[in-house]
């Protein structure tokens, strides 16, 4: 038991370093995409949209089912999504309106699952927790640069 917990720590902690490290290269790449192309009036594409609407998603689920199984509330979830629409979406009505609304699918679709903690509810937590940061280092190793 006590090695899960320090597992869990790690990758909470891995995982929010992740988006603190992963939030400003994403921003600067796309802020260099942006000037390379015309201002469009819809939704910019960037190259890691499709992974950061993912990642969006689950920090959504995690946000849920973190708090659903803690004894205290854990803001700091919903703190970073709102860190990352800050660095990748500030000025970017459309963009952000996007995060923000793959953010509430994912903790939306685990309301209807999950409405007391279980060990399901624990071993997706972790699941997508793990996933998130494969996703994060993924997006760093491709776009980091």
């Amino acid at each position: 038991m006590l090695m899960v917990s320090c597992v869990r720590k790690c990758m909470t902690r891995f995982f929010l370093l992740g988006l603190v490290v992963v939030s400003p290269l994403l921003a600067a790449s796309s802020l260099q995409a942006q000037s390379q192309k015309p201002q469009e009036p819809t939704v910019s594409a960037t190259p890691y949209d499709r992974q950061l609407n993912r990642l969006s998603e689950i920090i959504g689920t995690i946000t849920y089912l973190r708090n659903r199984c803690s004894e205290k509330p854990e803001p700091q979830w919903r703190a970073a999504m709102e860190k990352l629409l800050t660095l990748d979406a500030g000025n970017e009505p459309a963009r952000k309106e996007q995060l923000t609304a793959a953010y509430n699918r994912g903790y939306r679709a685990f309301g209807a699952l999950h409405d007391t903690c279980t060990k399901a509810a624990q071993a997706t937590e972790q699941e997508y927790r793990a996933e998130g940061a494969t996703l994060i280092k993924e997006m760093i190793n491709r776009f980091g640069n």
